[in-house]
């Protein structure tokens, strides 16, 4: 028995493009019209590809937890702590300002605009921020044990600092902080790094 009609969109693409109307509107300001049009297809091919609006903004976010916000994963592996804290602020900032997409921060920006209906997309959201959190948490630990850090240092209020000064710069950009802006709000973050 021959299967339905072959699909006549390019499903990377029209994944690219949901992802860009999810970032600028959030999950629930974002329409079926709205991304059906940005992706070119119709709600019946939207649905036999993707699921309901639900699975394709997780398929979303997955994509850009590893494309726009892959800077997290490469921060982390750099040779020094403080080295692994530059490069996510500055990955933040380049990402947050990239011209190419909306500003700020997908995971940020759908969680600030998510309400009662969007629970379960709302405890995902913060998952994925706690995810962030722990990774810095154990990379800045590891630095203590391994000298880079102060005997006295407090790994945890570290990791919260330098996480909330991530999500603060995307929450910056996407109200229309320049990139310099950032920079100098990065600088001076650096500048509490345990001597």
């Amino acid at each position: 028995m021959p299967g339905g009609r072959p699909r006549e969109f390019d499903l990377n693409l029209a994944l690219d493009r949901a992802l860009d109307v999810f970032w600028k509107r959030g999950f629930e300001a974002a329409t079926l019209p709205e991304l059906t049009a940005a992706m070119g297809i119709n709600k019946p091919s939207l649905y036999a590809a993707f699921g309901n609006k639900e699975q394709l903004f997780r398929q979303t976010l997955e994509r850009y937890v590893n494309g726009p916000a892959g800077f997290v994963k490469e921060s982390m592996a750099q040779p020094t702590a403080r080295a692994a804290i530059e490069v996510l602020l500055n990955g933040t900032i380049s990402a947050a300002t990239d011209p190419k997409h909306p500003g700020g921060c997908l995971v940020i920006q759908s969680a600030l605009t998510c309400g009662e209906e969007a629970g379960v997309l709302k405890r995902e959201l913060a998952a994925i921020r706690d995810r962030g959190f722990v990774l810095l948490l154990k990379r800045l630990e590891s630095a203590k044990r391994a000298g880079e850090l102060p005997p006295d240092a407090d790994c945890a209020d570290l990791a919260r600092f330098f996480t909330t000064v991530v999500h603060g710069l995307a929450v910056q950009a996407a109200g229309g902080a320049t990139r310099k802006q950032l920079q100098r709000v990065a600088a001076l973050a650096l500048k509490a790094w345990p001597a």
